[in-house]
């Protein structure tokens, strides 16, 4: 028997309790893990609001998590045991010391990535993989706007697209994370909730507009996202931290716009084992060479879960939140 973190029911951090777990055996295609970094994700806080929807409870929560081989089940090649590996996909599960998991959705860590890097990063890599370079594949030259901007993903995005050779406009919520921002790639970061970003964004491209806005905000940003566009541009709407936007009435762009508007899930863009290699490759080779950084803002003991929830929740922090097991 080991320990796990369980929510017991929708609502605040105080329904998430640190309880006995039994992970099980590993059956055909899984692997028992000894898990050592679990990391914090706003979909994970969205579940336990009922934002998101998710099982019943009681269950544990948490989709990504670093940790080692301890057994395979039958017909499992794609890792071994005293393996380290990584992931973020479900099935729901990694607030725990140990779990059983699908082995297709491994991906074993190079020696040079520490566990603690790949924790903070994997989950809000694969994000910012498939944003900037499958959703919209952003262009050197190219001008592009990254709401929240000084969190886990908007950090990695800004980054990620500098790499690329983009300008980027980012959102963030105080002084302080503007500073963050710019520390990490954003050219011009906006105050939300002193200045208007539609403003910043007609002084960068005049009336041009943008080719894509990358939106994890939701109710208090789409809208104006939307003005952003260039004709033709990309509204990639993946997340909604303050809400579910107001229904879009599609007829409201006009023909002379032909925006696109996508929903993306990074489950979905690694859904194959190859993709999830690919991406994983690609997030480690920035790593590696120094384009991206990966910021660790919050370290917490796992049975501390709901504090690091808490944390997240009220925007207090910048970068990644991590559980140490």
């Amino acid at each position: 028997m080991s320990m796990a973190i369980v929510q017991n029911a929708l609502g605040g951090p105080e329904a998430l309790e640190w309880r006995d777990h039994d992970p099980g055996s590993p059956g055909r295609g899984e692997a028992l893990l000894r898990q050592t970094v679990v990391g914090v994700n706003l979909i994970e806080i969205g579940m336990r609001q009922g934002a998101y929807p998710g099982p019943n409870p009681p269950f544990v929560p948490g989709f990504e998590g670093v940790g080692v081989v301890e057994a395979v089940g039958p017909g499992v090649d794609q890792v071994k045991v005293g393996q380290r590996v990584v992931y973020a996909y479900p099935p729901l599960g990694s607030y725990a010391e140990q779990r059983v998991f699908p082995a297709e959705f491994l991906v074993p860590l190079p020696d040079d990535i520490d566990d603690e890097t790949a924790g903070a990063v994997f989950m809000k890599g694969l994000t910012a993989w498939m944003l900037v370079e499958r959703v919209h594949p952003v262009q050197a030259g190219e001008t592009i706007l990254v709401h929240a901007a000084a969190g886990g993903t908007g950090l990695l995005m800004c980054q990620w697209a500098k790499a690329l050779g983009a300008t980027v406009i980012g959102t963030v919520g105080t002084d302080e994370k503007a500073a963050v921002a710019r520390d990490h790639g954003c050219d011009y970061p906006v105050v939300y909730t002193r200045d208007n970003f539609v403003d910043t964004v007609r002084e960068v491209v005049g009336d041009a507009g943008l080719p894509v806005v990358y939106d994890s905000v939701g109710r208090d940003t789409f809208d104006r996202s939307m003005a952003c566009l260039a004709p033709t541009g990309t509204m990639a709407l993946y997340g909604m931290a303050s809400g579910e936007p107001d229904p879009y009435y599609l007829m409201r762009m006009g023909l002379d716009k032909s925006y696109f508007l996508t929903r993306p899930a990074v489950f979905v863009y690694v859904s194959r084992r190859d993709w999830l290699l690919q991406a994983a490759d690609r997030l480690f080779g920035l790593i590696r060479s120094g384009d991206i950084r990966v910021e660790i803002q919050a370290r917490h003991p796992l049975r501390e879960a709901a504090l690091a929830h808490r944390d997240v929740e009220a925007r207090r922090t910048t970068g990644s939140t991590i559980l140490l097991v």
